[in-house]
């Protein structure tokens, strides 16, 4: 067979050990060829290819990023996008694609798989977000950034008697904020899964002024007061309706100072958190997922993605994927509040 390889949303830590799992596997094993769409969804959608092969994927394993690139491409929305990838695919004597990516890049491959095109799915995304899979690759290389980055905070806050807020990614999930903020003893961990209350902040912060500590509080960027909204930058949307979240740490420095009186200053780990090598239990997840990936595609197994259960990979409904988030459960963020204040 010949097929296509796309990597979309934002990059991650394991896109190019997925790809090289692929690739390794698919032609030594199985003979098969294969072509890279550039920039996620744009590629097929503007037939943007580059060759795969065993001597440039050989060596990609510890790179961060994707050597295919990404984009936030929403084919559904662009006149006759279906149709142009279709037709693409074909002139390209595409048999089949392999879409690595999130909510978004999976939920355009869903659709694609209905209307015909025959579509294996690899799950990424560093917010741990997605259904029917135990965990993603990125998120472990993700919440490690963050919690050397927490780390290394705790110093400078506790040397100049100042409550820090740590703002990560998640959006509608807080599983980065959870690990990270439990894997270094954070003051405080808010999450969007469960609205928080100012007041109650504001007496953990107190509470470790009082004994002697400057708290470090880890905020998601999709955190929500009990009494406000969601924070975003501005109203613009991008291809697949998200706006752009930012300002929530910087929110609650300004509100923890006033209501407080200790001086607070926010850090926003940004981009940061998917950028660079992935760690060494991403690189190995990645990588099942990419030869777990390619033997569905040889079994024609379509309609599929590949996900961690338990330490096993296995291979659910492609849909199932995208039909719900996975959301940070009521008892987990439970375990951590014993440690708040």
């Amino acid at each position: 067979m010949r097929i296509g390889i796309l990597t979309g949303g934002g990059d991650c830590p394991g896109l190019n050990a997925v790809i090289r799992g692929v690739v390794q596997k698919g032609i030594k094993e199985y003979g098969h060829e294969f072509v890279g769409f550039r920039d996620g969804w744009k590629g097929p959608l503007e037939g943007l290819t580059m060759p795969l092969t065993l001597e440039n994927t050989r060596d990609i394993l510890p790179l961060g990023g994707t050597i295919l690139g990404s984009s936030r491409t929403n084919p559904f929305k662009i006149d006759n996008g279906v149709e142009r990838i279709k037709e693409n695919l074909a002139a390209a004597g595409i048999d089949a694609l392999i879409a690595i990516g999130g909510e978004d890049t999976l939920g355009v491959a869903t659709k694609l798989d209905a209307l015909g095109v025959k579509v294996i799915g690899v799950p990424k995304t560093i917010d741990n977000d997605l259904n029917n899979t135990d965990y993603t690759f990125g998120f472990d290389t993700s919440v490690n950034i963050a919690v050397e980055a927490i780390d290394r905070l705790h110093t400078t806050a506790q040397s100049h008697h100042r409550a820090l807020i740590v703002e990560v990614m998640g959006r509608h999930a807080g599983w980065i904020a959870l690990h990270s903020g439990m894997a270094s003893s954070a003051a405080c961990v808010l999450i969007p899964e469960v609205k928080f209350s100012l007041d109650k902040v504001c007496a953990y912060v107190n509470s470790c002024f009082e004994k002697g500590q400057a708290p470090i509080i880890v905020i998601a960027e999709g955190a929500i007061p009990q009494d406000g909204d969601m924070v975003i930058k501005d109203q613009t949307l991008d291809a697949f309706g998200h706006v752009k979240l930012s300002g929530i740490g910087e929110w609650l420095a300004q509100s923890v100072e006033a209501k407080t009186g200790h001086e607070s200053r926010t850090v926003v780990l940004g981009h940061v958190q998917r950028g660079g090598t992935p760690s060494a239990f991403d690189r190995v997840l990645a990588t099942r997922f990419g030869l777990m990936a390619i033997t569905a595609a040889s079994e024609g197994d379509w309609g599929k993605m590949v996900a961690l259960h338990g330490t096993s990979i296995a291979r659910v409904p492609l849909a199932s994927a995208t039909d719900k988030l996975k959301t940070v459960d009521p008892s987990l963020y439970a375990e951590a509040e014993v440690f708040f204040g």
